[in-house]
């Protein structure tokens, strides 16, 4: 025990510094949030929209749309696309409050995450979440559990997992909902005590990802509850997660 401690105290502090300090550096390999340049757009060009495996590029007028709820950043319209209108930053702020804010038709955007007046207040300071596996790969689920590793800690900034919905503020949904998982979804959402918040966590969550016109599946967890944060990737890196939460408790500014 005391060669433990002494290792500990040798090591110091492990957790990293941001938001205070500079976010950790990312891979290479990371694709963040997508730039559209519709200058670059060719006429009666579709290369993207075929190349696309969830319809997440949508045709509107010059240059397509591009839709973060479905995307799951495989980057196969960037391989498609003849001129270069399409790319992805190494940007990780993805998350948004309404789920129009993910329709990406441009370089910019805006992110609005903030939880409004009393929701503000009352979970400002210390939200717990009860997260739910409504039918997902474990994918997000493996990255959800990255912010309880000692380099991440999300519970200094008061945010925590809790094991039980009546211990809970809301709900963190990850996988599609499938039609088995629609009622236990229903059911830990009624247990927990009002107000309340969910929080979608990747492309399936948030539209049912590859598995969108399935017949098993709701195609996304506001088809079931009401959602009130949404955080796209597949799945979401932690970083995006991390942000996305401190957005949501007010720690970060909402435009970005």
């Amino acid at each position: 025990m005391l060669r433990s401690l002494l290792e500990r105290a040798r090591q110091g502090r492990r957790t990293m510094a941001y938001p205070k300090g500079p976010a950790p550096q990312l891979s290479p390999r990371f694709r963040g949030r997508p730039r559209l340049d519709p200058g670059l757009c060719q006429d009666d060009c579709v290369s993207c929209l075929d190349a696309c495996p969830t319809s997440a590029l949508r045709p509107a007028g010059p240059a397509p749309t591009l839709d973060l709820g479905r995307c799951i950043f495989c980057v196969e319209c960037v391989d498609a696309c003849p001129t270069g209108a399409l790319a992805f930053s190494a940007n990780p702020q993805l998350a948004a409050r309404d789920r129009r804010d993910l329709v990406v038709d441009g370089p910019e955007g805006k992110l609005r995450a903030r939880l409004d007046g009393d929701l503000q207040r009352l979970l400002g300071r210390s939200l717990k979440l009860r997260q739910v596996s409504a039918g997902g790969c474990n994918a997000c689920e493996a990255d959800v559990n990255v912010l309880s590793t000692v380099g991440w800690d999300v519970g200094r900034f008061g945010i925590d997992l809790v094991a039980s919905p009546r211990h809970a503020d809301g709900i963190l949904v990850t996988g599609p909902v499938t039609n088995n998982m629609e009622v236990a979804l229903e059911k830990t959402y009624a247990a927990i005590a009002s107000p309340k918040i969910v929080i979608a966590v990747g492309a399936c969550a948030i539209s049912g990802g590859l598995f969108a016109e399935h017949p098993e599946t709701r195609g996304g967890a506001d088809r079931v509850v009401p959602v009130d944060l949404y955080v796209p990737g597949c799945p979401p890196h932690p970083l995006t997660l991390l942000d996305g939460l401190l957005r949501l408790v007010g720690r970060l500014a909402d435009e970005a």
